[in-house]
């Protein structure tokens, strides 16, 4: 019996963690003719918008500069907000002090009926000595009670304005939290200068133009899918140690049979599309330690520092006849190189937080074409190539949520 719940056990967590493959993974059919419009097009309209890109560049910044002063404001409205706070505390404090005082002196001299206790009090007196002393008293216990209670009326009145400022300074404090997520939806929904990996424009210009150079130099038809013809040229020259020139990690990967996580435990901290977020993010908690793994077999495509500094990894994997690819972040070191063909157990680089990162994680993206030169696309539709990882590999289905095993 024991025998069968520790299969039991294993079978449930090779299922949680491995995915079979989806059947199409094929992009849109793309000519070389098609590609190379789409090159001209694109990198004209880069050159025209380099300017409304650097005004792009000037609203982030104005962005980031909002988010510090609203930061900034938040900080000093929560400090007096804790202020009013203490001072409301301290009033009702000394208002039951004050309260409690006069509440004595009443009870004292027991003037519930007015002030017939005060009178009997002067009018007991036994010389006219005893009486002008006992008129003193009286009219100094009068006195100090009025003032008892004027202060008492004060400390309520000011209690009162300082409850109304307390909820202002509470609804400025709300309003400007929701401002402060506002400009930061701004950033990340709409300013691709911040997405991770983003290549510059020059960057983007050059690759697109290897890439025609480098369809046209296998062979590629005018009317033939780069793709195949891509997938044509590696299998021709798989037996020699593979195709591709310049170092473009353009080599016939091995059949990947299926995919897995990049960890050995962690969990999701944000979602593909999340925010026109391209990937879905990784953490776990013992960073320094963290090895990264291939998400499935294939064959290092690229390696290289972004805009940012973040180091990154891309890898090409064969998949039911065509190329998926898979893509790297943030690593703090990595063991590969371009062309190295890699499979699930090999480790290829380290947890990090190089670039542009608030802390540790893996950026991991699936993609069905890639940016760099041999890659089939531009950055424009890379972009739009993005698939869930969630879809390939069994990541728990909440954020935070911890997996452990591959």
């Amino acid at each position: 019996m024991k025998k069968k719940i520790v299969a039991l056990l294993v079978l449930v967590s090779i299922v949680t963690s491995y995915i079979i493959l989806p059947v199409d993974t094929h992009a849109d059919a793309n000519t070389l003719a098609e590609f190379r419009a789409e090159v001209e097009q694109y990198t004209s309209e880069l050159e025209d918008n380099r300017n409304q890109v650097a005004q792009n560049d000037e609203e982030v910044a104005k962005i980031r500069e909002r988010i510090s002063e609203i930061e900034s404001e938040l900080d000093r409205i929560v400090e007096e907000v804790g202020t009013l706070q203490t001072e409301i505390d301290e009033s009702n404090k000394e208002i039951e002090q004050k309260s409690e005082e006069s509440k004595s002196i009443i009870e004292y001299y027991q003037i519930a009926n007015g002030e017939n206790a005060y009178l009997e009090y002067a009018f007991g007196a036994t010389d006219i000595t005893d009486m002008i002393y006992r008129m003193a008293v009286v009219e100094q216990l009068t006195e100090y009670n009025d003032q008892i209670m004027d202060e008492l009326d004060a400390l309520i009145t000011k209690n009162k304005q300082q409850q109304e400022d307390l909820s202002k300074k509470q609804k400025e404090q709300q309003d400007l939290q929701t401002q402060l997520e506002e400009e930061r939806d701004k950033i990340n929904a709409e300013t691709a200068t911040l997405k991770d990996a983003q290549p510059g424009i020059q960057d983007q210009i050059d690759e697109a133009k290897e890439s025609v150079e480098y369809y046209e130099s296998i062979g590629c038809g005018e009317n033939e899918d780069i793709q195949q013809c891509q997938l044509r040229y590696d299998r021709a020259h798989a037996s020699s140690g593979g195709g591709g020139s310049g170092g473009s990690g353009n080599v016939m990967p091995p059949s990947a049979s299926g995919f897995y996580r990049p960890m050995e435990s962690g969990y999701v901290t944000q979602n593909w599309m999340n925010y026109g977020h391209l990937g879905i993010d990784l953490g776990n908690r013992n960073y320094n330690n963290i090895e990264i793994h291939p998400v499935a077999t294939g064959v290092v495509f690229a390696k290289y520092y972004d805009n940012a500094g973040a180091l990154v990894l891309k890898i090409r994997h064969y998949v039911n006849g065509s190329y998926l690819y898979s893509t790297y972040a943030h690593l703090s070191a990595w063991y590969v190189n371009v062309g190295d063909i890699v499979s699930p157990d090999d480790v290829i680089g380290r947890m990090g937080s190089t670039g542009n990162s608030s802390g540790p994680h893996l950026h991991l993206e699936i993609t069905t074409c890639d940016w760099h030169a041999g890659g089939g696309c531009t950055w424009a539709t890379y972009q739009n190539s993005t698939l869930n990882p969630r879809n390939y590999i069994g990541f728990p289905s909440g954020l935070y949520s911890w997996w452990y095993g591959r």
